[in-house]
């Protein structure tokens, strides 16, 4: 569908639980660990590539070029390239990517809040297997 046509026609809210719903591909991205991370990293400021990949660390270049292509494709990440020597590109996150963000770092939050509790069930989690 051209975005003309979706402008015109108010398209229904999603449902994650069809494997035929276009939500499930979209839960993919912002799910993935790497696309969580960028998403917090991008609520801070605008990034280069090359700062981003210093910022999360551990993540391969192929993998944050896929997650960056993934969250851009979703309307989440704009990606602004400058037409300079050496290429200079920016990725900063959209309107809805900000709105999607608060959620994230909600979650996140939590996770570091409770980690202690969640690392000692780990532990006893192991010790019963």
């Amino acid at each position: 569908m051209h975005t003309n046509s979706l402008q015109n026609h108010k398209m229904p809210r999603g449902n994650l639980f069809s494997d035929k719903c276009p939500s499930r591909g979209v839960l993919k991205h912002v799910t993935s660990r790497w696309g969580v991370l960028v998403i917090l990293a991008l609520e801070e400021k605008t990034y280069r590539f090359s700062e981003l990949r210093k910022k999360i660390t551990g993540v391969s270049e192929k993998m944050l070029a896929q997650t960056l292509q993934g969250l851009e494709h979703d309307g989440l990440v704009k990606r602004v390239s400058y037409p300079v020597v050496p290429p200079h590109v920016e990725y900063s996150l959209t309107g809805l990517g900000q709105d999607f963000s608060v959620k994230v770092k909600d979650f996140a939050d939590w996770i570091e809040a409770n980690i202690a509790d969640i690392i000692e069930a780990q532990i006893a989690h192991s010790e019963q297997s």
